[in-house]
């Protein structure tokens, strides 16, 4: 059990083989927490004889496994997120109430099967992005505890980068989802606004935030966002934004270039690496003009947005702005210069920077950005806490602003053995197309996870969930894979790809006669012992897929195809007769190596 992986792939195989129980993750995760170094991580805790109790419940019900997709996996929640039986503190004593209820985002995710261990420490307010700004103490850096874990979502990020927990809620304002997951060497994903409830969620900019998702692993984030995401009628900041595609092919990803980037060398190196990798996974690297992105960067802290931020607590600073932290009170009093016409004036200039950036989009389909441009230590933060952290904030505080979504991923370590990450941004929706690239481009890094730096990552890394209500799953093992000929057919439906992942044992396949282009047939035999055939999942809407499988010519069809993790999808399947006497290629795994063989 000391050496169980905490990603939810391994979680989630452990479980199905039988090898643990959520009694005996939970007693693990527990006996972690106590002997971890850093006792800040936490500011509250589920007592142990709840976690146990919800892990022995959790136990007794094994035969919902398949249907509950966080089972057994334990996770932690920043304190400015509610918790029902737990103290909402958002890193300020005498701010803390007692919830009556979870946020709907907490909810959400217990309902999935997942174990609640306890709400970790912040920013104050979730103002910063150093992780020191609290009277609970600073967590560390999980390399080297003389450097900060970065803010504001610092125990969130470190929980996870110590395999303390399997993921962690954060929140998002201006990179507090990013720039932790950046110093400790895990993945930060900042949804789109609005896709996740923020009710019961302690404001810092309401029309602003997010709530994040920390893990140690592209597909494990991914999956849980799928899960914790969904329209809330009752967050008048909840919205369904329009699913964005990224292109299969030829895309093309913004880079910095001179006085844009123009940070330390060893920094500008990783990331000058970071962008060969993107460049060799396809994508084609396009310079831009970062002045108009830096420009609503700065409004943030530097004009009238951030008077939104005492606008969250102005009731409570008015009366208690003494027992606040030092730098959170400065940033507060400054907010204070602004009046009504200067926020109209705000509004006004990102509007029109909104355009100039809606200009720069179309040459590009991604954008690739340092996470930040250094790491300071506790000591040096302390020297000139709100300088070095507004520097913390250059390529993050403008993704909120312009509503993107982003992705931070390791990229790769210093000399001195300090974790260094980029971010891969994306318009508004585009989320999880944005998923699959950021998965590639962690696995190129070779990082490791979390604080294990030489750990592989699973295979396939990525969390099954069910397609959201209004699109269908679909997997397909031959022609209509990526890069292959009939590909564009899905493209042309506005499919989306959600993840590679093998069939169950039993499937063999086999090379049709007489199809152009080529073509697989994939069919069951019982009994047979294979090693399952690799394929694609693909998610179309309802409509779309109507029309995909009309379209599907004889002796193919649509039937119900059994995964590896052993949940089910509709699948590409063969008639029995058309493959008699046909070539049979399973000892390949796949379709891909059939073609690279030919």
């Amino acid at each position: 059990m000391r050496a169980m992986g905490f990603d939810l792939q391994s979680l989630r195989r452990f479980y199905r083989e039988g090898r643990c129980t959520p009694v005996d993750v939970a007693a693990e995760a527990l006996r972690r927490i106590v002997a971890y170094r850093d006792p800040a991580v936490w500011i509250s805790r589920v007592e142990e004889s709840a976690v146990m109790a919800r892990a022995e419940a959790l136990a007794a019900r094994r035969g919902d496994f398949e249907a509950l997709p966080l089972y057994g996996v334990p996770f932690a929640v920043k304190d400015n997120i509610d918790c029902a039986g737990l103290p909402t503190t958002a890193g300020c004593p005498s701010f803390a109430y007692m919830p009556q209820a979870d946020a709907s985002v907490v909810a959400r995710l217990l309902a999935a099967g997942a174990m609640l261990l306890g709400k970790t420490n912040l920013d104050q307010f979730a103002t910063g992005l150093v992780g020191t700004r609290s009277p609970y103490g600073a967590p560390r850096c999980v390399f080297d505890e003389r450097y900060i874990s970065g803010g504001s979502s610092s125990g969130s990020a470190v929980a996870v980068a110590a395999g303390l927990v399997s993921f962690a809620l954060g929140t998002d304002t201006a990179g507090s989802g990013r720039v932790p997951a950046a110093f400790n060497n895990i993945v930060g994903v900042k949804p789109t606004k609005g896709l996740v409830s923020t009710r019961g969620v302690v404001p810092a900019c309401r029309s602003l935030d997010c709530v994040s998702v920390f893990a140690l692993t592209v597909g494990d984030g991914d999956g849980v966002l799928r899960l914790a995401e969904g329209f809330d009628a009752a967050d008048p900041f909840s919205r369904k934004p329009r699913e964005a595609v990224l292109p299969r092919e030829g895309w093309r990803f913004g880079v910095l270039k001179g006085a844009d980037l123009a940070i330390a060398p060893e920094p500008a190196a990783l990331y000058e690496a970071a962008v060969a990798r993107l460049a060799a996974l396809g994508g084609r690297p396009v310079p831009f003009d970062y002045a108009p992105f830096a420009a609503a960067a700065q409004l943030l802290y530097g004009g009238a947005f951030v008077a939104e931020r005492l606008a969250a607590i102005r009731g409570f600073a008015a009366m208690h702005e003494a027992e606040m932290d030092a730098s959170v009170r400065a940033i507060l009093a400054g907010a204070r210069a602004y009046d009504a016409a200067s926020a109209f004036e705000a509004t006004y200039r990102l509007a029109e920077l909104r355009r100039e950036t809606d200009a720069i989009w179309t040459r590009m389909d991604v954008m690739l950005l340092p996470t930040a441009p250094e790491q300071f230590t506790v000591e040096a933060i302390a020297a000139e806490p709100i300088a070095r952290n507004a520097r913390l904030g250059r390529f993050t505080n403008f993704v909120n602003l312009l509503d993107e979504c982003a992705i931070a991923v390791p990229a790769g370590f210093s000399a001195q053995g300090l974790a260094f990450g980029v971010t891969l941004i994306a318009p508004a929706g585009a989320d999880h197309a944005l998923a699959p690239l950021a998965d590639r481009l962690h696995r190129a890094a070779l990082a490791g996870l979390g604080a294990n730096r030489h750990a592989a990552l699973p295979e396939g890394g990525m969390l099954h969930e069910t397609a959201s209500e209004d699109r269908v799953e679909l997997f397909v093992v031959g022609a209509h894979l990526r890069g292959m000929p009939l590909n564009r057919e899905l493209a042309e439906l506005d499919g989306v790809f959600v993840r590679e992942i093998r069939t169950a044992p039993g499937y063999r396949l086999y090379v049709l006669d007489g199809t152009t282009p080529p073509k697989p047939g994939l069919v069951y035999r019982c009994g047979s012992d294979t090693q399952g055939i690799l394929g694609e999942i693909w998610s179309l809407a309802p409509e779309a897929f109507g029309r995909f499988v009309a379209r599907i010519p004889a002796p193919l069809g649509i039937g119900k195809v059994i995964l590896e993790d052993e949940s089910r999808v509709s699948g590409f399947l063969c008639e029995a007769y058309a493959v008699e006497g046909a070539q049979d290629i399973t000892a390949l795994g796949g379709w891909r190596r059939y073609i690279a063989t030919r």
